[in-house]
């Protein structure tokens, strides 16, 4: 952590011309981690997300207006990919059975498309990658050679606060299909048939259905539905408890699902008892997984999930579930922190203990612990040299917003694909272009101050201003000032301007008063103190624009410091 002084104070004489240098008015803070990466501003071929392992672009392109006409083709096609009965360019998509688990080969040549896979998910992940190589009526040409770095990538829905509708649910899951991830968790915090006091008991007919409906869609994209039981805050560890921890996920079984998690954090009590907790995976792994047959590998999230409180020892339960846990069963780890970068430190903690590389679980962009921030700025702190050896997977548990978590979605999907090759700041700016193509310029100036939590994880938040220039700082606010406009009027991601509303309203605000104190900066020497006085309490929030903003914050790292800054400088100007 560095400090930054900011711009403001202190210089009780300071007037804000064009040329003025506010870095004179200071207040000091402390600032996270710059985000890492850059802009590409030239690419050899399209962009593609996830990253490719390896890619080689010809250059050129050649018309496909005519469409695809199927050789063959095991799996979906994206709608994006336009289909012909005869006459279009051939299209042979093929499952080889050889490779690493959803590897694939792609090669678009001016007379043929084909795509091998090394299963069912390589060859539908071949066609994500083809629909990103059409533009219009042209296909760029490419051979593209292609795996994933980890095994398990996904989302992991475990927030507190409202859980998702069961549209965005739906949304998500052909989302994630397009960006190659294949792991969802169910586990909303909030849903009292995931926890208690109602995890015991089947979910209500029409929940069910939707749950069913959910399964179905996660199965067409690829992605593997995992459902998660909470049962720890009031688990009796008796026959009976256990009967009906089996009889529920026979339930779950019976609407489709294939994959089971068993969640045990943030509990205390008899259900926080690591030997307990290994019994009864190792029991359900032995009794329900493999006399199903078809049933997946069971994931845990340990009480002791994070370094913040885990017992270091051979005595602690880490130590005791690598000793112990069936090896199939994968375990989560957050980090040092419940909020923290992913590194190779924090991973070599949890794999020697648990013996088996850790499950991350990203508590990225989660905002349960921060409801008055949407955030919105790129993921970082993802350590590049990860692989599988040393972790199984990650996971994000993204806000309550669910459309508003797609852009960091994205890039967490770029992240686990290939690590080596992330870069945070580009996978940012496609994100961005990717959720609001009709306004990508007007989002990113918003989202560029809409990064920070103000408390916990902190995040870098409007690294692009110049705090030495009143003017550099009066264009980038008239910027902002205009762009919730523009997204409201041309985003055709209703959704997304829906959720993001509230922050829009008072982006344009803070740009206003950040405008607003420069002006009376600029001009207030000249002023009498009629003037000033008037020009100041029309800069001043009112107790109800206050109110507002404490209830979605944007600008909270740079651009209301330096307004809140900018008012105690000038008050005390007038006093002098």
């Amino acid at each position: 952590m560095k400090k930054l002084i900011i711009s403001l104070l202190m210089a009780t004489a300071l007037t804000a011309s064009a040329d003025t240098d506010l870095s004179a008015l200071t207040d000091t803070i402390r600032l996270p981690r710059p985000v890492s990466g850059a802009r590409i501003e030239s690419r050899p071929g399209p962009a593609i997300n996830p990253t490719p392992k390896s890619a080689r672009f010809s250059g050129s392109t050649v018309d496909i207006g005519r469409g695809f006409t199927i050789a063959s083709c095991p799996v979906a096609i994206p709608r994006a990919i336009p289909v012909v009965t005869e006459g279009g360019m051939p299209l042979s998509v093929t499952v080889t059975g050889e490779g690493a688990p959803g590897s694939y080969s792609l090669s678009a040549t001016p007379e043929r498309v084909t795509v091998e896979g090394a299963d069912a998910d390589g060859a539908f992940y071949g066609l994500q990658t083809l629909r990103q190589l059409i533009d219009g009526n042209r296909l760029a040409l490419a051979e593209i050679a292609d795996e994933p770095a980890l095994a398990r990538r996904g989302v992991v829905e475990g927030f507190y606060g409202n859980p998702w509708s069961h549209a965005k649910r739906m949304s998500l899951m052909e989302f994630m299909g397009a960006n190659k991830l294949n792991a969802y968790l169910y586990g909303p915090k909030d849903d009292p048939y995931h926890s208690s006091p109602n995890w015991r008991k089947p979910y209500p007919e029409a929940q069910a259905a939707e749950l069913r409906e959910l399964v179905d869609a996660a199965r067409r994209n690829h992605v593997r539905f995992i459902w998660a039981i909470h049962p720890g805050r009031d688990i009796r560890w008796d026959k009976a408890d256990y009967d009906s921890l089996v009889g529920k996920f026979s339930m779950m079984y019976d609407l489709g699902v294939r994959d089971f998690a068993l969640f045990f954090d943030d509990i205390e009590g008899a259900g926080a008892n690591p030997e307990r907790q290994a019994e009864l995976l190792n029991r359900l792994t032995r009794e329900f997984v493999a006399r199903k047959g078809d049933v997946g590998s069971l994931i845990m999230c340990p009480t002791d999930y994070s370094g913040l409180w885990a017992n270091p020892t051979e005595r602690g339960s880490l130590a005791y579930f690598g000793r112990t846990l069936d090896k199939s069963i994968d375990v989560f780890w957050t980090g040092d922190f419940v909020c923290s970068d992913l590194t190779p430190k924090t991973l070599e903690f949890v794999d020697t203990r648990i013996r088996r590389p850790a499950l991350y679980w990203w508590n990225f962009p989660v905002t349960d612990y921060a409801r008055h921030i949407v955030m919105q700025g790129p993921v970082y702190g993802l350590d590049p040299t990860v692989d599988a050896t040393t972790a199984a997977g990650i996971v994000s548990n993204p806000m309550e917003h669910a459309e508003a978590s797609k852009a960091a979605i994205y890039s967490v999907a770029d992240y686990a694909w290939n690590p080596a090759a992330y870069n945070a700041l580009d996978s940012w700016e496609r994100a961005l272009a990717d959720m609001m193509p009709e306004c990508a310029d007007a989002y990113r100036t918003f989202a560029i101050h809409s990064c920070d939590t103000e408390t916990g994880y902190r995040r870098d938040e409007s690294w692009n201003l110049s705090m030495r220039s009143a003017d550099s700082l009066r264009a980038e606010m008239e910027r902002l000032k205009a762009a919730p406009a523009t997204i409201r009027r041309l985003a055709s991601n209703r959704a997304l301007v829906d959720e993001l509303d509230p922050w829009l309203t008072q982006a344009e605000a803070l740009a206003a008063r950040v405008i607003g104190a420069l002006d009376l900066l600029e001009n207030g020497g000249s002023m009498t103190d009629a003037e000033y006085a008037e020009a100041y309490a029309a800069l001043t929030m009112t107790e109800a624009e206050r109110e507002a903003y404490a209830a979605h914050k944007v600008g909270t790292l740079r651009l209301q410091p330096f307004y809140e800054a900018a008012l105690r400088h000038l008050a005390s100007r007038r006093k002098n």
